[in-house]
């Protein structure tokens, strides 16, 4: 017989963001000095959106989700994801759409600017996980779990890669795989779903230039180390400025006119520089520890939508982490995804802390026979 508990939270899971995001914040103001020394009204900008949006509202926002009982986001999960697909769409929306860096992705809500992919990539959590939840019984695989995961998918990506937006796509994929793979889906299947994702970036490779750059880049590191290699051969010059210790903090030189967006997609370069081998070694261990706690959330939850939920979540979040770090060091195409919990982006950071907050809700119920 299996009994339901409440409980404490978990410490654990909640010790390790809280320590990933007081890390982030040193070194996002680290990694802003650049920023101070071209324009002090900057450089204050960035640290009220990261400090004051970013980290106090999303504590706030964690605390919340801690409180509000996870199946709430079960019984709310159509709405949600309509609601959050509708936000990534509204980017093509004139007056509150606009456009960065060649690619729309961004919209602008009483002067707050954000990515709305950045609420999909949850929504699409919340609604697939209740999905597979309530499939969980239905023994006919193709028709109520593969096929629903092809068509939502499809969907998404239609609105995602007209942007355009890879990465998030790829993101998407991953933790819904990884969901996938939970609910029972075999091991062959789900490299299947590699197999065609691979593919399916290889043919828009041959039709968007900027990611045949991309994967040029990652053959072949030093072959255009002025224009598309350019991020990847700074990068590696701060890691390996950094030595086994580093310079210390707030000593970066990269940071100062080389480095491209040292605060956001670069900053792991700058924590390389900073703190060294031990340093950037030690971010990714805590990234190792935060994914193995959260899924061992998920294998003791009361039930299978509190588990694909935490599943979909600690994939999103760890993918994301380890898919920025691995392209800074050239293990992996540059994606342009920010380093989560540390990267600029105050939505981007209120995102990741909610979220946490409903992997620590579902950790306060645990199956006991």
């Amino acid at each position: 017989m299996v009994v339901v508990k409440p409980k404490q939270f978990d410490t654990y899971f909640f010790g390790i963001v809280l320590l990933i995001t007081f890390i982030g914040i040193f070194a996002f103001v680290s990694a802003s000095l650049g920023v101070l020394a071209q324009s002090t009204a900057k450089f204050y900008g960035l640290l009220f959106g990261q400090i004051v949006l970013g980290f106090i509202g999303g504590l706030a926002g964690l605390w919340l989700a801690i409180k509000v009982p996870y199946h709430f986001w079960r019984n709310h999960a159509l709405a949600i994801f309509i609601i959050t697909l509708g936000l990534t769409a509204a980017v093509f929306v004139p007056h509150l759409g606009f456009a960065h860096g060649g690619a729309r992705r961004w919209i602008s809500i009483a002067h707050v600017s954000f990515q709305p992919a950045e609420i999909l990539k949850i929504g699409f959590v919340i609604y697939f996980a209740a999905w597979l939840a309530w499939t969980k019984n239905q023994h006919e695989e193709f028709k109520y779990k593969l096929l629903p995961f092809a068509i939502l998918l499809g969907v998404v990506a239609g609105v995602l890669l007209v942007q355009p937006d890879t990465k998030s796509l790829i993101l998407i994929t991953a933790s819904a795989s990884a969901m996938l793979f939970v609910s029972g889906v075999s091991w062959k299947k789900i490299i299947g779903i590699v197999v065609v994702g691979l593919m399916g970036v290889i043919v828009l490779a041959l039709f968007r230039p900027y990611l045949m750059n991309r994967i040029k880049t990652y053959i072949n590191p030093s072959s255009d180390a002025q224009g598309s290699s350019y991020q990847l051969q700074q990068g590696l010059i701060a890691i390996g400025s950094g030595g086994i210790m580093g310079r210390g903090l707030g000593q970066s030189v990269q940071k100062f006119n080389y480095l491209p967006e040292p605060q956001g997609d670069s900053i792991y370069a700058v924590i390389g520089e900073e703190f060294g081998f031990i340093g950037s070694a030690l971010l990714v261990v805590l990234y190792v520890f935060l994914a193995i706690r959260g899924y061992k959330i998920a294998m003791q939850s009361r039930d299978a939508f509190g588990q694909y939920l935490v599943i979909g979540i600690v994939t999103t979040l760890v993918a994301q982490s380890f898919l920025n770090m691995a392209s800074l060091v050239g293990l992996f195409p540059l994606t342009g995804v920010p380093l989560v919990f540390i990267s600029q982006g105050g939505t981007s950071l209120f995102i990741a802390l909610f979220a946490s907050g409903i992997v620590l809700n579902v950790s306060r119920y645990e199956k006991k026979v």
